[in-house]
């Protein structure tokens, strides 16, 4: 047996119990891992709540990235050895727990120079920003970048990578002290929703144009204004909609400004073209090897408390990650 988080009952995260479940064994071309690192991020929150697109049967344990040492691997799942470090999306959910089976093609090894807890920081929020700016948006240097949410973790990861790729990079947070987080990860330029209206502050530091790439995980009603800020030629990336509402988009915005508005979904992107995704990550892992990219851990807790950090998550206090342990170092 081992211990995990499990989700009994669609709703609240009062629904979550810490217990004993059964331990995964590894299909052919899948591994187990012992985990050491769980990612905490927002479509783990809504999952339980059940918002999420998918749904899985009750039980479940959530969770979909984790690092960790592989523990035991199945047939055809070379070339990963037991005993090697790797970090993991589980695509079936599952890694709030000490053990996790995933499919090899999910899971990469850790360079030397990484540690776990940086490796296990990296995969979803990096790798969808990674994703969203490189293959969705074609983001070029000199372009300017607008991330909404900048200084959680998706949005946080955007501005690093904004930053690395040679982008401007405007960040959009709610409060000063996340501002300067954001700023401290490569952001030129904040608008601190919470003193400045949104729309002016747009036009004022993009000179009236508007933005080239607008990377947005927020959604609700700031779309409204985005709708009317994104540039010629320029890319609204949809990442997801920590706002808890689904807006709708006058179609005639993107007609006569031309811009185009662009869905960006990790999981399916991993699933569909796992070669390109294999390629993103291990340029990620490149990146942090060299200092030019380093995700920001607001914490690490264990385990048991995840029901608190998935409350940190939902109520935005979170800067960059949040990470799980299933048992202290």
């Amino acid at each position: 047996m081992m211990k995990a988080i499990v989700c009994r009952q669609y709703g609240g995260f009062e629904n979550l119990a810490f217990e004993s479940m059964p331990e995964p064994t590894p299909a052919a071309g899948s591994i187990r891992i012992r985990v050491e690192s769980i990612g905490v991020n927002f479509p783990d929150a809504l999952l339980v709540r059940g918002l999420y697109q998918a749904k899985p049967d009750t039980p479940f344990i959530p969770g979909i990235e984790c690092a960790g040492i592989v523990d035991a691997v199945g047939e055809n799942a070379a070339p990963f050895q037991v005993g090697q470090r790797v970090v993991a999306m589980s695509p079936e959910f599952g890694s709030y727990a000490e053990l996790v089976a995933v499919p090899a093609s999910h899971a990469y090894p850790i360079p030397e120079s990484l540690d776990i807890n940086t490796a296990g920081a990296l995969l979803c929020a990096h790798g969808t920003a990674y994703h969203a700016l490189k293959q969705r948006a074609s983001l070029k240097a000199g372009e300017t970048l607008l991330v909404t949410g900048a200084a959680g973790g998706t949005g946080l990861a955007a501005v690093q990578l904004g930053h690395a790729f040679g982008a401007r990079v405007i960040a959009v947070c709610s409060s000063a002290k996340k501002g300067q987080t954001a700023k401290q990860h490569g952001a030129d330029t904040v608008i601190d929703t919470s003193k400045e209206d949104l729309r002016d502050a747009i036009r004022h530091h993009t000179n009236g144009l508007g933005a080239d790439v607008i990377f947005d995980p927020v959604g609700g009603e700031m779309a409204t204004t985005l709708s009317r800020s994104v540039a010629w030629n320029g890319r609204w990336l949809v990442i997801g909609f920590a706002a808890g509402g689904i807006p709708e988009v006058p179609l005639n915005l993107p007609l006569v400004k031309g811009y185009s508005i662009v869905g960006v979904f990790w999981g399916n992107f991993c699933a569909r073209e796992p070669d390109l995704a294999r390629a993103n990550h291990q340029s990620l892992f490149e990146m942090a090897a060299s200092g030019r990219i380093s995700p920001h851990i607001h914490g690490i807790m264990p385990l048991a408390d995840a029901t608190r950090a998935l409350e940190m998550i939902e109520g935005r206090e979170v800067h960059g990650k949040v990470l799980l342990k299933p048992s202290p170092d």
